[in-house]
């Protein structure tokens, strides 16, 4: 099963990205976590980890896709 992260910080640009992509995946294939980095600040660095450069973005089985500009992930520090 894939693993996939939303990255966001509950932005305008980020909520719609988020109402418009998570429907799109296959929850029967893929596991969704939706991770608010606002309100999950420790996460922060695990998001830089793994290539989060702004939000929103989905990381699917370790690439990430940056959807749209809402924040960088430095302005979320």
């Amino acid at each position: 099963m894939s693993q996939a992260i939303y990255y966001h910080a509950g932005c305008p640009v980020c909520v719609e990205a988020e109402r418009a992509l998570l429907p799109l995946l296959d929850t029967g294939k893929t596991r969704v976590e939706v991770v608010h980095l606002g309100e999950q600040a420790p996460r922060i660095a695990e998001a830089e980890k793994a290539g989060v450069k702004s939000v929103p973005a989905l990381v699917i089985d370790g690439q990430v896709l940056h959807l749209n500009f809402g924040a960088a992930i430095a302005d979320l520090k």
